[in-house]
């Protein structure tokens, strides 16, 4: 796991920057603590910050092949290096180290673009072909490591593991993205391949980037999506069979010459994960958790149920008022404005890891690929409901009795009856996004000023949604949503929310519920094998029944939040009012002033719960602040 930078110039062969180059670099240094490396050449500068993990003495970027013509620096791992290498020696090429990354240089000479096809991994990573005058973008098909690009005015295309390598081009304009704070405000972060800022881009999951000189703007490419498995998984046993393609997923991960240990919430994924690997290891394995002070929030009792089980070495911090000591570093830390709120925790579980391990295991993607968000079930539940109603009129009537119905507020949405009949009156991806919204669309318009809602030009952060669920490879509901997520949530949030926790603390975290071949085969699983009876992660429940207590299996899900509304009515009360009158959102002319002052009070007041506005709108005062220098 490491940083990557770079310049490449589209316009020519102009000498590179070294000094900028050095400074992206640096930037970058909490990535890489154990090395760095530089490369520069007419008209290109590759920067690498090194976390070393596999080939200790010989894995050095940027890295070259045999002659110097292909120079690659990259970020991730590829699992499968071993086979890749061996089949590679056999075509006639010759290797130096005993690195994954040098595959990918010799992948490229001998697949070209499809070399990406053949990696089993997280990568991002950025190749120069010297005798060809490219530049080769890539990231991994699910989008678990970041990269960003843009072509300031001055036709260098710069690139970059995070947002604040970038940042550090004299030329690179700042200018919000009217759409991207929508999306923010709706989501709680950008989705790919937007980023908050009109000039920069992420390379969406499964696309590469190839970028020649003087060949116009270059468009990113999709080598890989969730509509086209290769394989059909029906006919077999499919609990047993998911329990050998997760062995084999948690097997490949255990590839490493430095400390490995997993992160154990108590949850299914993660004791999934942790009993393969105990199944796996001669060792006792190394987990750790978090566990917090008010016990609605803490599930620590089950990580410990299974840490006895397996006679792992197993260490628990507990997170009480103190995790908000690090709510300034936040913005920092993500560069744009990001809304999850476990960032906290996820940000003292790493710190806690990194004392231990230098790579932990996680499970993460258990939801998206097993349909395990409890917001799956409700959407079944509100589709079947559909059903029963006769057509438009009867969407129209729930649209009307939802308007004389009384809130349940504190109700889930299954039975808040006034949510479930007004999401009856409008088309199922609305009613979904209405289910995840961090900021209602109401509330939204109303904390914006007139000026910037006028920026928008009507656009409605659902529209960055659309596209994935039109695309779906299902008809299941559940199944069209799932897709949403896993192309939208799990990169925008979930994947950068531990990427940037870990990254600043030197840790790599692996996931092996998104192996790829493992994701292909669950979405070649019929609806009724993996959500039978309705109930969420039903299959992986099944399988992993053998491993793990039934208590623990069958438990009602927790989830890894933190109590903010309390913190908003506490601890973070002053912070919040001075915010709303400080530059970041009383200056910014985005919001009316009015309106948030009224937001606050609703919720200090015990009028409303505000909490999840209330957050996004202290990280997005804190982006501001950071960008701004405030």
């Amino acid at each position: 796991m490491c940083g990557i930078a770079g310049l490449f110039d589209t316009q020519g062969q102009r000498t590179v920057d070294d000094r900028l180059l050095a400074r992206m670099n640096d930037s970058l240094r909490h990535r890489g603590p154990d090395g760095d490396g530089l490369l520069s050449g007419p008209g290109c500068g590759l920067a690498h910050r090194r976390l070393a993990i596999i080939d200790l003495a010989g894995g050095r970027q940027p890295l070259c092949n045999e002659d110097g013509s292909v120079v690659v620096v990259f970020n991730g791992e590829i699992y499968n290096f071993r086979a890749l290498r061996g089949a590679l020696e056999a075509a006639g090429h010759r290797f130096a180290t005993d690195s994954d990354t040098e595959v990918i240089v010799h992948g490229w000479e001998e697949w070209g673009e499809a070399c990406v096809t053949h990696f089993r991994g997280m990568f991002a990573f950025a190749l120069w072909d010297r005798s060809r005058d490219v530049l080769f973008l890539a990231r991994d098909r699910l989008g678990i490591k970041p990269l960003y690009y843009a072509v300031p005015a001055d036709g260098w295309l710069l690139f970059g593991s995070e947002l604040k390598a970038l940042s550090l081009h004299p030329g690179l304009r700042r200018t919000l993205d009217p759409t991207a704070v929508e999306d923010y405000f709706a989501l709680g972060y950008v989705p790919d391949p937007k980023t908050i800022y009109r000039d920069v881009r992420k390379l969406a999951p499964g696309h590469t980037l190839l970028v020649r000189r003087d060949a116009g703007e270059a468009v990113p490419r999709r080598y890989w999506s969730l509509g086209s498995p290769d394989c059909n998984p029906n006919g077999g046993n499919p609990a047993v069979d998911l329990i050998e393609r997760l062995r084999e997923a948690v097997r490949l991960r255990l590839i490493a010459d430095v400390p490995l240990g997993a992160f154990l919430s108590g949850g299914v994924d993660s004791s999934a994960v942790v009993a393969m690997m105990a199944k796996l290891s001669e060792a006792p394995v190394n987990t750790c958790s978090i566990a917090f002070a008010d016990e609605r929030f803490d599930e620590s009792a089950y990580a410990t149920i299974v840490a006895e089980r397996y006679r792992t070495r197993h260490r628990t911090h507990v997170v009480d008022d103190d995790g908000l000591d690090i709510v300034d570093l936040l913005p920092r830390l993500y560069d744009e404005p990001f809304a999850d709120s476990s960032a906290i925790p996820t940000y003292r579980v790493c710190a806690l890891a990194r004392t231990q391990v230098t790579v932990a295991l996680s499970g993460d993607g258990g939801d998206e690929v097993f349909w395990g968000y409890r917001r799956y079930r409700w959407h079944a539940d509100e589709m079947r409901l559909r059903g029963w109603l006769p057509g438009r009129g009867g969407r129209w009537l729930a649209s009307l009795a939802s308007a004389g119905c009384p809130e349940l507020r504190f109700a889930p949405v299954t039975t808040g009856i006034k949510k479930t009949l007004s999401s009856l009156g409008v088309p199922a991806l609305d009613a979904y996004a209405r289910s995840i919204a961090v900021v209602d669309e109401a509330t939204r318009q109303r904390l914006y000023a007139p000026g910037f809602r006028r920026d928008l030009q009507g656009y409605r952060a659902i529209d960055a949604l659309r596209p994935h669920y039109e695309a779906a490879p299902s008809d299941h509901p559940v199944g069209r949503v799932s897709c949403v997520d896993l192309m939208t949530y799990l990169p925008g949030d979930i994947l950068t929310k531990v990427d940037r926790a870990s990254m600043v603390h030197g840790l790599e975290v692996r996931v092996p519920m998104l192996d790829h071949p493992l994701v292909e085969w669950s979405l070649g699983l019929s609806a009724e094998a993996k959500f039978s009876n309705g109930e969420p992660k039903g299959l992986l429940k099944r399988a992993i029944a053998p491993f793990l207590p039934h208590a623990l299996i069958h438990r009602p899900k927790m989830g890894f939040a933190v109590p903010i509304d309390a913190w908003f009515r506490g601890p973070l009360r002053q912070r919040i009012e001075r915010a709303v009158d400080g530059p970041g959102l009383g200056g910014s002319g985005l919001f009316d002033r009015s309106a948030l002052l009224r937001l606050v009070d609703e919720h200090t007041s015990r009028a409303e719960d505000h909490g999840s506005a209330l957050w996004a709108l202290l990280m997005f005062d804190g982006f501001w602040r950071s960008a701004h220098a405030l």
